[in-house]
């Protein structure tokens, strides 16, 4: 398997309880990279596609700012123009049922083998039953929003609007700009996601799984086998290649026949020291584009979009944008002491992720879920442990071909 992310991680633990030797390759090492720094959050009811939860709606005024919730660096515009024709043909209403619905499955999925998971790897104890909280400062922001709450009644997600004294009551200490919220009892968090996702490994190890630090130059199927040769210059012969390698897995899949159109979205964040505010659950300021989120190691600001590949620099400003506002929402909160990071968010067109068979091969693809990794990855390990073992699919797997491109 190519790729130690929480994806990896978890799709190794059920290879691995299902008695098969399993070997995870990642350059930098386990639960190090995206998946370290991640929101935290099993986002369960985010059944929403991102191309119809209103995005294109507020393109204009996003892009209109640098450092606001979207950004897109112009001289990247050309090389992105593809990807957003797709993302904008997703969007259209024809698109809506299949898309819906497919979410869906995969996210009931999601929380019964993570539940499962966490029960089978000693980690309960890192879940966090809090709920979230997205706030709206005018009644036209929470008027919009209505629409995708009647869409998760379909699917009997649970939540209530709130105002008032009881907005008051779930978030103490929030600006009064906020005149409204929707809380989601069924929302989940945990403790960090690094330590989370490490806690799983040490489970997966556990049962037999092993890593090989090496950075994968290239993979290529030899017959019924499949040759991964690392840039140190080992070779690793396979009966079966899983490729989890998010953000850089579409380079993998060419050698396999498929043309993925995953695109890079890069997420910022700055973690706080705990004292840094009372946060009683996670926030979700959707009309900005970013999280606060409490965790064991902190006090996470984070989110926003920047469509901008592997190979820019970071743009730290944007995390600074992200507090500054943090600020004004949070009256009291201090901003000293935190650390700032960006990772890779692994991101397709229409908001599924690939989940199935390369095009040539006995190779497996288990890559972009875009902002919902951490939320999709045990369903995404029961899901390739299935295809491995030829055992009947817990759900239809072919909304996640990697061939409907």
């Amino acid at each position: 398997m190519v790729g130690a992310g929480i994806i990896g991680i978890c799709t190794a633990a059920c290879l691995a309880e299902a008695g098969c030797r399993v070997t995870v390759i990642d350059r930098t090492g386990i639960c190090e990279e995206t998946s370290s720094g991640n929101a935290a959050a099993f986002a369960f009811s985010d059944v929403l596609p991102l191309a119809q939860k209103g995005m294109l709606r507020h393109l204009p005024r996003w892009l209109a700012d640098p450092l606001g919730p979207l950004a897109i660096p112009p001289a990247y515009l050309p090389w992105l123009a593809p990807w957003l024709w797709r993302f904008w043909r997703a969007g259209a209403p024809s698109n809506y049922e299949a898309a819906l619905s497919a979410q869906a499955a995969l996210m009931k999925l999601a929380e019964a083998e993570w539940m499962s998971l966490l029960d089978r790897s000693g980690t309960r104890h890192m879940l966090r039953e809090d709920g979230s909280l997205e706030l709206y400062e005018s009644e036209d922001e929470f008027c919009a929003s209505l629409p995708g709450w009647a869409a998760r009644d379909r699917f009997g997600i649970g939540y209530r609007h709130v105002a008032g004294d009881d907005l008051a009551a779930l978030q103490p200490g929030l600006s009064g700009q906020f005149i409204k919220g929707t809380f989601v009892p069924g929302w989940k968090t945990v403790a960090d996601p690094k330590l989370l996702g490490k806690a799983v490994w040490r489970y997966a190890e556990q049962r037999g799984a092993s890593f090989v630090q090496g950075d994968v130059a290239v993979a290529v199927p030899m017959g019924d086998t499949v040759a991964v040769q690392l840039r140190e210059g080992r070779t690793i012969v396979a009966r079966r290649l899983v490729v989890a390698a998010g953000a850089w897995s579409h380079l993998l899949a060419r050698h396999f026949g498929d043309r993925i159109p995953l695109e890079t979205e890069r997420g910022y964040n700055t973690t706080l020291p705990r004292s840094a505010f009372d946060v009683r659950r996670q926030l979700i300021f959707s009309g900005h584009g970013f999280v606060v989120t409490p965790l064991d190691t902190g006090i996470r600001v984070g989110g926003a979009v920047e469509l901008a590949g592997l190979r820019r620099p970071p743009n730290h400003a944007r995390s600074r944008a992200m507090m500054e506002k943090a600020r004004r929402f949070l009256p009291g909160l201090d901003p000293s002491g935190g650390r700032e990071w960006m990772g890779f968010r692994p991101s397709l067109p229409d908001s599924l992720p690939v989940i199935g068979k390369a095009a040539r091969g006995p190779v497996l693809y288990a890559f972009g879920h875009g902002h919902l990794g951490l939320t999709q990855a045990a369903a995404t390990g029961r899901l390739i442990s299935d295809m491995a073992l030829g055992s009947i699919s817990a759900i239809d797997t072919s909304p996640f071909s990697a061939q409907r491109f």
